[in-house]
């Protein structure tokens, strides 16, 4: 089962977003901010990030840098009503995914299930 890390500040978007993807199959652990983040991080293995850019305590972007040190397989997707901000930047990873709010539910899963798509059940290419 594929494991997705969501780091979402806005509680009511974080339960909706987890509960959504649980639905569809995912196994999500959910957290209220980046520094939230980094035990579990360090603790387990994911297969995505799933984060919020605009963060209390640490954003998004610091999170998926340091998350890409700990595991550098790790997938990222960057949810975020902020996307032409994170693009002019220049910090995000060029392989992690954007998705702007708002957004539909079925797009956001059409993502994830896009990013592991190519992949077998043993998570080989």
């Amino acid at each position: 089962m594929i494991k997705i890390l969501l780091a979402e500040d806005d509680s009511s978007m974080r339960e909706y977003l987890a509960r959504a993807l649980e639905r569809v199959g995912y196994s999500v652990k959910a957290v209220g901010c980046g520094t939230e983040a980094m035990p579990l991080l360090k603790a387990e293995s994911f297969d995505l990030l799933l984060t919020d850019i605009v963060m209390p305590e640490m954003d998004g972007i610091e999170l998926a840098q340091k998350a890409g040190v700990i595991d550098p397989s790790i997938r990222v997707m960057f949810i975020t009503g902020f996307a032409a901000v994170a693009l002019q930047s220049g910090r995000t990873a060029p392989e992690a995914k954007m998705l702007s709010k708002p957004f539909h539910l079925k797009d956001l899963v059409a993502e994830v299930d896009r990013m592991f798509q190519t992949e077998d059940q043993h998570g080989r290419l």
